[in-house]
């Protein structure tokens, strides 16, 4: 790795410093993802899911306010310039939901890699099983793993920093969502799929990624994302 792909500094308080784009220990730049991504064999990505693979967002002063897939796609672009993309992520989806309408369109686009991101929504509703949930996020993935593709699927923030989480459902709100990271990693490793540990990550505590909806990663928090998922496909390729 280079630059600050060889590790995150433990130095950098990001709440207390002036951090930017450009020397945030936790974001890469598209050179760096480039570098990571060596060797990809990717040239058909399709993105699925809800609102965060939408990249719904907000700006934060000193990021591109840009969803975290264009840093994925701009990385990939640095090894493989003929990269064809589609994402079909909508808001406010729950998994059976993304299942019967995206589904498909997936499969007709033939991705050789497809990113899928979603389940958040199940976790916030009134009621929550996590077998059922568990049982969605296989049916979804199954299919798209079965196309011979990379599978990628992630985990969620861990809400402990996000301020403007409702208070009064914060802890349930946390608690679910790590259930359902787990839930998430089951899943993957059943289907050999990549899985983004985001739960452990440090951001997840810090009120710097968050936007002010309470639910959604603004600009920092996007690249933030984008960045791990270049290094969970660095690590599968053997380059992280």
């Amino acid at each position: 790795m280079i630059g600050r792909t060889q590790g995150v500094r433990e130095d950098v308080d990001v709440e207390t410093v002036d951090v930017t784009e450009s020397n945030d220990p936790h974001v890469v730049s598209p050179a760096e993802g480039g570098t990571l991504l060596r060797g990809a064999p990717w040239s058909r990505l399709v993105i699925v899911g809800d609102s965060v693979a939408q990249g719904i967002s907000e700006p934060r002063l000193g990021y591109r306010s840009e969803p975290w897939s264009s840093l994925v796609i701009a990385a990939l672009r640095e090894v493989r310039p003929d990269l064809a993309h589609l994402n079909l992520g909508e808001r406010d989806l729950l998994t059976a939901q993304v299942r019967e309408s995206q589904l498909q369109p997936a499969l007709d686009f033939k991705p050789d890699l497809v990113i899928a991101l979603c389940g958040g929504n199940d976790g916030l509703r009134k009621v929550f099983d996590p077998d059922a949930a568990e049982s969605e996020l296989e049916a979804l993935f199954a299919p798209l793993r079965e196309t011979g593709g990379t599978l990628v699927t992630s985990g969620f923030f861990d809400i402990i920093g996000n301020p403007h989480f409702d208070a009064r459902y914060r802890d349930v709100a946390r608690e679910r969502l790590a259930v359902l990271s787990q839930r998430m990693r089951a899943v993957s490793e059943r289907l050999d799929a990549v899985y983004v540990d985001m739960q452990s990550h440090p951001t997840g505590r810090e009120e710097s990624v968050w936007s002010t909806d309470g639910i959604h990663l603004n600009a920092r928090g996007q690249a933030v994302l984008g960045t791990e998922i270049i290094r969970a496909l660095g690590a599968r390729l053997g380059n992280a």
